[in-house]
This record gives C-alpha cells, sequence and structure tokens, in this order.
C-alpha cells in the first residue's frame, strides 16, 4: 500500500486527475471525446503550484535563493499564491507585485500566506513606465525587476516569464502524466497561454512521444484585449495575446515551435463556457479555463475530430472569481461584449 502520510505541502503537488467530460460534450452535441485535466486539484487549486515549486527549487540547487532571502514575482493571482504557500512552508518572505484588477479572494489568500502584496499602481514610476511602453507588460515587468533588485540586493525574483524551470515543470509532471493517463492515447492538446510555460512544456513533451499530437495554443480574442477605441476591456485573466505580437512583447517561455494552431477566444464566451461546465459537470473552474473549453468546442464540432480524443489543460478552480462576474448566471455571458474593467485596487489591501 502506498503511504499516504506526507511530510510538506510541496509533496502534494502534481498527480492531477483527467476528468472525461461526458455531460458537457452531449449538451453541446460534440462527438469528439473530450477530457479535461483538473489542476484545481493541486495543493492551491492551480496548475501554477507546479512552476512556484519548480523554480523556487531550482533557485536553491543553483544557490541564487538562501535563507534570509526575500522571494518576488509579479503575477495576475495564481502563481503569487503558489510562491506564497510553497516559500511558507520554506521558511521565506514573499512579495508579491500584483496586478489591480485580480479578484479580491486572490490577494487575500496571499495575505494569508504571510506575503507582502504591492498593487502595481502604488510602486513609484510603474504606471508612467507602462504608459510610455505602449502598454508592454513584458518590458514593464523587466523594468519592475532591475528597480526592485538594484535597490534590494536580497529580493530574488523568480521570473516566471523567461525562467527556464517554468516550462520544464511541465515537461517533467504534467505532460508525463497526461500520457501516462490517457495510455498515450490521444489526439489533440489544448491549453491557454500566459506564461508560455504550460503549453510549451506539456506540448513538448507529448510531442516527444507522439509527434502527430496537434497542440492548440488559446489567446484572448481582439475584443477582449486592450486598444485605443477600449482601452479596459473585461479581460480574460492570465490570458495573454501573441500572434502578431513584437517579439519583444512574447514571453521568452513561449516555444513557438510546439503548437500547430491557435484558437483567440473573447472573455463572454470563456465566461459563458466556464457556467455550462459548472452546470452540466459540477466543477467551478477560472476564466482561463473557460477560454480552452470554448476552444475546445470548435474543435470538437468539426467533422475531421469526430471521434478524436482531445485533452484540454483546465488551470485553476473558480472559487477564486466569485467576487467577479463569471458565474452571474442572471446576466447573459453574451452582455458582457463590451463591459470593461472594474477596478478594485481599494480591495487589495
Amino acid at each position: 500500500m502506498a503511504a499516504s502520510i506526507y511530510g510538506s505541502i510541496t509533496e502534494l503537488i502534481g498527480q492531477t486527475p483527467l476528468l472525461r467530460l461526458s455531460r458537457f460534450s452531449e449538451q453541446q452535441g460534440l462527438r469528439a471525446e473530450l477530457l479535461g485535466k483538473l489542476e484545481l486539484f493541486n495543493p492551491n487549486h492551480s496548475v501554477k503550484d507546479r512552476i512556484a515549486l519548480a523554480m523556487i527549487e531550482q533557485a536553491e540547487r543553483d544557490g541564487l535563493l538562501k535563507p534570509g532571502d526575500t522571494i518576488a514575482e509579479t503575477t495576475s493571482g495564481n502563481t503569487g499564491i503558489g510562491v506564497a504557500s510553497i516559500a511558507a512552508a520554506k521558511g521565506y518572505r514573499f512579495r508579491v507585485y500584483i496586478n489591480d484588477f485580480v479578484s479580491i479572494e486572490r490577494s487575500r489568500i496571499i495575505q494569508a500566506y504571510g506575503a507582502e502584496v504591492v498593487p502595481f499602481s502604488t510602486v513609484p514610476g510603474f504606471a508612467d513606465y507602462y504608459a510610455s511602453s505602449d502598454g508592454d507588460f513584458v518590458a514593464a515587468t523587466r523594468w519592475l525587476v532591475t528597480q526592485v533588485t538594484e535597490a534590494e540586493p536580497d529580493v530574488r525574483f523568480l521570473q516566471q516569464l523567461q525562467n527556464p524551470a517554468n516550462p520544464r515543470a511541465h515537461e517533467l509532471t504534467t505532460g508525463p502524466e497526461i500520457w501516462r493517463d490517457t495510455q498515450g492515447r490521444l489526439d489533440i492538446f489544448v491549453a491557454s497561454v500566459g506564461t508560455g510555460g504550460t503549453l510549451s512544456g506539456t506540448g513538448r513533451f507529448l510531442k516527444s512521444q507522439d509527434p502527430l499530437i496537434h497542440i492548440v495554443a488559446v489567446e484572448p480574442g481582439a475584443g477582449s484585449q486592450p486598444s485605443a477605441q477600449h482601452p479596459e476591456p473585461l479581460e480574460i485573466t492570465g490570458v495573454h495575446a501573441f500572434s502578431g505580437q513584437p517579439p519583444e512583447r512574447i514571453p521568452p517561455n513561449l516555444d513557438h515551435q510546439v503548437y500547430d494552431e491557435t484558437i483567440a477566444v473573447e472573455t463572454w464566451q470563456a465566461y459563458q463556457a466556464a457556467r455550462q461546465f459548472a452546470l452540466t459537470e459540477g466543477v467551478l473552474v477560472g476564466d482561463s479555463s473557460g477560454a480552452v473549453l470554448f476552444a475546445a468546442q470548435q474543435l470538437a464540432a468539426r467533422p475531421e475530430n469526430e471521434g478524436k480524443r482531445i485533452v484540454l489543460l483546465l488551470a485553476d478552480g473558480g472559487a477564486n472569481y466569485l467576487s467577479t462576474r463569471l458565474f452571474d448566471h442572471g446576466q447573459p455571458a453574451e452582455s458582457l461584449k463590451q463591459a470593461t474593467a472594474v477596478q478594485t485596487s481599494q480591495q487589495l489591501l
């Protein structure tokens, strides 16, 4: 009998289950088999637990992180939660620089682990630099890292956008778990792109086992990206555009050689799919998972994909979104097409 007593929360990360989406598929009239990898079964209910652990332990092995140092990261939420938990378990201080628009649940969970939460709007010069860089979040993040580490040498940024331990974690864990649990029988793998690590690492492993597996990357549609006409759209949390973007705006961890196709999803479509999933399968997932579910619907509806097996990476649970409009069944998802982001910076503290 396998041991059931563990020595640390870090030992509970990974080995998440695959769920056959039977009722969801039946309701949509889909003829492909959909399997959802439920990353909400990680200790902090998100796929980001995997990279949080991998990046911290790699920094320890490399001698870049030592007792007394402060770990820091910029994040839309889930990486911050995972790092806060693991930092607490390992005895490190943690500081997170966080987008003002994240749900209140996320910042409060991070604070519950004893971490320091710093909204972007409170960082001197960040807003001005972000505006001057024409909204280039990747460049703004690099600027923030430089400013902080020059002033505080004992602060160690994990830099998830470019840290190779990020995709490697998925190449060593997420991909092999999917291959094992499907017994190597899958045709399509779908994941959203934030840092690019999940798609790149998992896709790289799956392709190494079977080059014919079709890897699909999900990004936000044009209507869900900031523009001059619509500067603050209701965005899909943690999902970033990469098609048609200049190289400096694309996270270095996104491997363009891995994916075969890109599907763009609007926020209201992601909300609609997440709601349908809750009502048919009894599982709450976040809006990035909703985007993956919507993309999978489109793939499964294609005649050439009838009878094929599609594996979906459902990145996190939905409990951290209950203060948002994601599960507001009284408001049709389609009515959110022109919705703007509601600032919640005053709630973050």
